[in-house]
């Protein structure tokens, strides 16, 4: 680990560090190592070829996107990223936070309506994206969403034939040369500044959620400890750092340990078990269902020993999850509450999964009181019996500042710290554990994908009033979709006219069509 040993000294040192000074410091200590892998498949997601970056050409071209992203925009504007799971997404990532700016990182399955309802809640001045994800044009539409949101002044891409008014940043991705872009000068600790915006979804639509260099590098190194993960490990990773915890499962733990970040874009299990062998991947971050497939597919068999880091976006699965036995992986469960928070902890030698804390969470699990242990979060029971989050991960303050008192939408965070879940949970007071029973209600999770559904059946029916829409368990995805309506075909069309996500309008997809895939 970057910052030497684990140890109390070590952890008080990460209350006063940036995620850029940890990115530049592995860029000293290590300039000739591999940073940065592309997937081999790269081509049939986007435009280029995969990148393999070492630190030394990572660091100048995140100087190269900072240096660019200053002189368009004042210090701490917002910055909107949508791009797929490749190399210039963490470059951009790192780039807006080096420029002094706020990165708020968007999921690729979001299109338009989500999009700009978000961006223009955040009051985003910028918009980083990329000429095409699949066969969907996203930089065409993200000139439609700055059109929407008044705030945008500049959308930037990657990618070729961008449209008029798109600003291309592939230039940067050559940049052999660029001068050092060095970090603004902060008042107080720097690590106590806003980093990063992620976006809840809820009644009332996404609603931005900030996180503060601290909270993320706690949650970072909660996950570095309880994975064990190693210093200059290689992660391999199918989570993009759109959420979160995809920042705390992806982008920190990378950062923290000075190793090395290969990159998957899901899902192809066989080109998975070919990155993991050829690049020597010792952690890999996984969706959790998959995992017991894979295992059971023979692709932990071989290879190097590994930890998986399995997220659990259904976090009401996990309890009836199989047992892991498996000498070549070690198992870690991440359930995830939305953007509320997550709880990880290891499986032990019996493979069940291990109960939440009702109380204090520490990393690692069943360490308190030990010198290396690290308070993450607490969890506790509201009046509504559903599950609570406080602690170092909880974001402190409702985003922008003020909201709380203005009667709008926002992230509700309690005056005891604590952020109400909405998952339903049943307490053991004599075990001090706690069950998750339910997803919350009103609220479709299909995957990282969440959205309401009340607000969503309000346009359906404008478009047919006979038309449904039902959620139903999945134990892959969490949950899925299923949609009937007097013309399925017309309403499709009309969904994805409105810019809502393929994920919603293949819910009215014939029952004869061809399967359609979504970037994920």
């Amino acid at each position: 680990m970057i910052l030497g040993e684990t140890n109390a000294t070590a952890v008080h040192a990460l209350g006063h560090i940036t995620l850029d000074e940890l990115f530049r410091r592995a860029a000293a200590r290590r300039p000739d190592a591999a940073a940065l892998i592309d997937a081999p498949n790269r081509a049939l997601l986007t435009d280029g070829s995969p990148w393999r970056l070492s630190y030394a050409e990572a660091d100048r071209i995140v100087s190269a996107i900072a240096g660019r992203l200053r002189g368009m925009l004042p210090t701490d504007a917002i910055v909107g990223i949508q791009l797929p799971h490749t190399v210039e997404n963490i470059l951009t990532i790192l780039g807006v936070l080096r420029a002094g700016l706020i990165a708020a990182p968007l999921p690729m399955l979001w299109r338009r309506d989500d999009v700009a309802a978000a961006l223009g809640r955040a009051g985003a001045k910028a918009f980083v994206t990329c000429r095409r994800a699949g066969n969907c044009d996203y930089a065409s539409f993200a000139t439609r969403v700055a059109a929407e949101v008044f705030s945008i002044r500049y959308v930037c891409g990657f990618g070729g034939n961008l449209p008029d008014g798109v600003v291309s940043l592939d230039d940067l991705l050559a940049a052999a040369s660029q001068e050092s872009v060095r970090p603004l000068d902060r008042d107080g600790n720097a690590a106590a500044h806003l980093a990063v915006l992620t976006f809840e979804v809820g009644s009332d639509g996404p609603v931005p959620v900030a996180r503060r260099h601290l909270e993320l590098l706690a949650g970072g190194l909660g996950i570095l400890l309880e994975g064990r993960i190693a210093q200059d490990a290689t992660i391999l990773s199918a989570m993009a750092p759109a959420s979160f915890a995809g920042l705390c499962l992806t982008l920190v733990p990378w950062l923290l340990s000075g190793g090395t970040l290969v990159l998957h874009q899901p899902f192809d299990a066989e080109l998975l078990a070919r990155q993991r062998l050829e690049d020597r991947c010792s952690t890999l971050v996984l969706p959790a269902p998959l995992v017991f497939e894979l295992r059971e597919a023979g692709l932990f068999a071989q290879g190097i020993p590994a930890t998986v880091l399995a997220a659990w976006h259904a976090p009401e699965q996990l309890a009836s999850s199989a047992e892991w036995a498996d000498r070549n992986a070690a198992l870690v469960d991440i359930p995830i509450f939305g953007e509320a928070g997550w709880v990880a902890a290891r499986r032990g030698p019996g493979g069940k999964p291990v109960s939440l804390p009702l109380g204090q969470v520490v990393a690692p699990r069943n360490s308190v009181g030990a010198g290396g242990a690290v308070t993450v979060a607490e969890l506790s029971v509201t009046d509504r019996n559903t599950m609570a989050v406080s602690g170092p991960i909880v974001p402190r303050h409702a985003f922008p500042p003020g909201i709380e008192n203005a009667g709008q939408p926002h992230f509700a965070i309690g005056r005891d710290g604590a952020v109400d879940t909405g998952y339903p949970c049943r307490a053991d007071r004599a075990s001090h554990s706690l069950a998750v029973t339910a997803p919350p209600s009103g609220i479709v999770a299909i995957g990282a994908y969440r959205f309401a559904l009340a607000g969503l059946m309000e346009k359906i029916a404008r478009i047919d009033p006979t038309a449904t829409l039902t959620a139903v368990p999945d134990h892959v995805t969490g949950q899925r979709l299923i949609g009937t309506a007097s013309d399925p075909e017309a309403m499709r069309l009309a969904l994805a006219g409105l810019g809502l996500s393929p994920l919603i309008a293949g819910a009215f997809a014939l029952p004869d069509a061809a399967p359609r895939k979504a970037v994920a």
